[in-house]
C-alpha cells in the first residue's frame, strides 16, 4: 500500500484567528468523510483569509482573490517535503489550475472537489447535473464546467436558491441550520428543494449522475442518496471531498502529478512548436 501523506486545504476562512481544536472537528461533514481518510496521514490547513468581511466566496472576483491567496499555502506545503498530495477543499475550486502548476513543479498531485466530481460523474454516466445553491455560485460552477472540458457532459446546473451568508441575503432562504435539521430528522426546506431539483434534472434534463456544487451543500449527499434510492431512482449523488481524496490516492498510486506538457515548467528540456486548441 502506498504511503499517503495529504494536506487538505480549506477554501477560505473568515477574518480573525483561525479555528482551534481537533482537525476532525474543523473538517466539515467529517463523519461522512472519515472512511475515505482511513489509512491516510492527513493535516488540515484553515485556508486563506476570505476576501470579504463575511467569510464566503461566490462572485468571480472573490473566487479569483481566494485562489491567489491559496498559492503560497500550496507552494509552502509542496516545498516542506511532508506531503505527497494536496487536496483543495471547497466546491468552487479557487486557485486549482494554478495550484496544479505549482504541484507539478514538485511532482506532487493536487486535486479539487468540482474537478474530481466531474471526472467521477463521467466515469459513471454520460451526462451529469450540478446541484447548486444560488445564482452567483451557479456561474462559478458554469465556468468550471467549461474550463475543465465537460460542457458536453453537463446536462444542467440546477439552482436550489439557498444562500451563503452575505449582507444582501438576509431575507433569502439560508443554508445555515438546514444540515442540523436534517440530522435531527426534522423537515429541511433545503433538502426538499434538493430532492425536487434532482428529480427535475433526471426527468427534464436527462441527468444520469448528480454532483453537488457548493461545499456548504455537501451534507446533502447521504440524505439525497437515500431519498432518491427509496423513490426508485438509481442515480449516483457525488460529493466533492470524497471524490478529491480518492482522486489524490489514485494519482499517488499511479506516480503522476500532472502532465508536464499541460503544465510545463520554466525552461523545459523539450518544447512544442505548435499547440492545438
Amino acid at each position: 500500500m502506498a504511503d499517503y501523506r495529504f494536506l487538505l486545504i480549506q477554501a477560505l476562512r473568515p477574518p480573525g484567528p483561525p479555528a482551534s481544536g481537533p482537525k476532525e472537528a474543523q473538517l466539515m461533514n467529517h463523519a461522512d468523510v472519515a472512511p475515505f481518510l482511513d489509512g491516510i496521514a492527513w493535516d488540515l490547513h484553515p485556508g486563506p483569509v476570505a476576501a470579504n468581511d463575511f467569510g464566503t466566496a461566490e462572485t468571480r472576483a472573490e473566487f479569483a482573490e481566494v485562489g491567489v491567496r491559496r498559492q503560497p499555502i500550496v507552494r509552502e506545503a509542496c516545498a516542506s517535503g511532508k506531503y505527497n498530495a494536496i487536496v483543495l477543499l471547497g466546491g468552487g475550486d479557487p486557485g486549482f489550475i494554478e495550484a496544479r502548476e505549482i504541484g507539478q513543479s514538485y511532482g506532487i498531485p493536487v486535486t479539487a472537489c468540482a474537478h474530481a466530481q466531474m471526472h467521477v460523474a463521467s466515469m459513471l454516466a454520460d451526462r451529469f447535473t450540478v446541484l447548486d445553491v444560488a445564482e452567483l455560485h451557479n456561474m462559478r460552477m458554469r465556468d468550471a464546467v467549461v474550463q475543465y472540458g465537460f460542457a458536453d457532459r453537463c446536462a444542467s446546473i440546477r439552482n436550489m436558491h439557498f444562500h451563503l451568508p452575505r449582507p444582501e441575503n438576509g431575507d433569502l432562504p439560508a443554508i445555515a441550520g438546514e444540515a442540523d435539521k436534517a440530522a435531527r430528522g426534522e423537515p429541511s426546506a433545503m433538502l426538499e428543494a434538493g430532492v425536487r431539483a434532482v428529480e427535475a434534472a433526471i426527468e427534464e434534463d436527462g441527468a444520469e449522475a448528480i454532483i453537488i456544487g457548493c461545499s456548504a451543500a455537501y451534507w446533502l449527499q447521504p440524505h439525497l442518496q437515500r431519498r432518491l434510492s427509496a423513490s426508485g431512482w438509481q442515480i449516483p449523488i457525488l460529493e466533492g471531498y470524497r471524490c478529491a481524496i480518492l482522486q489524490a490516492k489514485l494519482l499517488v498510486d499511479l506516480g503522476f502529478a500532472a502532465s508536464g506538457l499541460a503544465f510545463p515548467q520554466p525552461r523545459p528540456a523539450r518544447w512544442r512548436r505548435r499547440k492545438l486548441v
